[in-house]
């Protein structure tokens, strides 16, 4: 069974720093691309970041170039998400999601192109 499960959300004042894991299980974590997506109220689900299969694609939405990294960890199946100088307008649910094509730019970022996802971790940044 595949499962994706997310972890690390909470509460934080702007300019703080979260890491979010992702544990992934049930498939072949490494000949997958993991994408991090985030869905605030009233919005629609936006892709944040992604770590190619590969790992020498990295992709990242505009907004948060800069202050979020992406990263892998093969030997645990996990895939982070770390974020710093965050600011009220970060905070949404945040999921994880693992696609099994090798996605070049223009598709990391796009929710059609993902196969399985977590149920997510909210991140709530305070003002």
């Amino acid at each position: 069974e595949v499962q994706l499960v997310e972890s690390g959300g909470g509460l934080v004042q702007a300019g703080g720093s979260l890491r979010l894991s992702c544990a992934a299980s049930g498939f072949a974590f490494d000949d997958y691309a993991i994408g991090w997506f985030r869905q605030a109220p009233g919005k629609e689900r936006e892709g944040v970041s992604c770590i190619s299969d590969s790992v020498r694609g990295l992709y990242y939405e505009d907004s948060v170039k800069g202050r979020f990294s992406i990263s892998k960890d093969s030997s645990s199946h996990t895939v982070y998400l770390h974020m710093n100088s965050l600011k009220p307008e970060d905070s949404a649910v945040y999921y994880c999601a693992a696609s099994r094509r090798s996605l070049i730019a223009s598709q990391a970022l796009v929710n059609s192109e993902y196969d399985y996802w977590g149920r997510g971790t909210q991140v709530t940044v305070s003002s």
